[in-house]
């Protein structure tokens, strides 16, 4: 599924310096937002095969987004990834709830996380 493009958005610039050179040495393409508003027009433009969602961001938290993506027409089967570091027990039933396809938990394993990557992204049949 390499050359899939994947919109990460994140606010922290070491977090998604991490996570582009991750997915571009993996043969992805990315697409970057810090926050969720550049989120929702980048999504809503480029319809990428996945969405790496950070749940803290400074305009509205990830599920505010996830939710505006799942409003939208053209955004609305994405799938969306949590990524957070919010890592507490509950935390995967709570994201599933609020409509996420699955969540990473930071500190990031890089192995899980291409893995997991590749298996949204061919779920999604991109």
């Amino acid at each position: 599924m390499a050359g899939e493009q994947i919109l990460v958005v994140e606010d922290n610039e070491k977090n998604m310096k991490l996570l582009r050179d991750v997915l571009r040495a993996a043969g992805y393409r990315t697409l970057e937002a810090s926050t969720g508003g550049q989120a929702l027009m980048l999504a809503t433009e480029h319809r990428p095969a996945l969405v790496l969602m950070d749940i803290r961001l400074p305009d509205m938290d990830g599920v505010e987004a996830l939710s505006r993506l799942r409003m939208g027409e053209r955004t609305a089967s994405i799938p969306v990834l949590a990524v957070t570091a919010q890592a507490m027990k509950g935390d995967s039933e709570r994201f599933k709830e609020a409509g996420f396809d699955g969540y990473l938990s930071k500190p990031l394993d890089i192995d899980g996380l291409l893995v997991t990557v590749e298996l949204r992204c061919r779920r999604s049949g991109g």
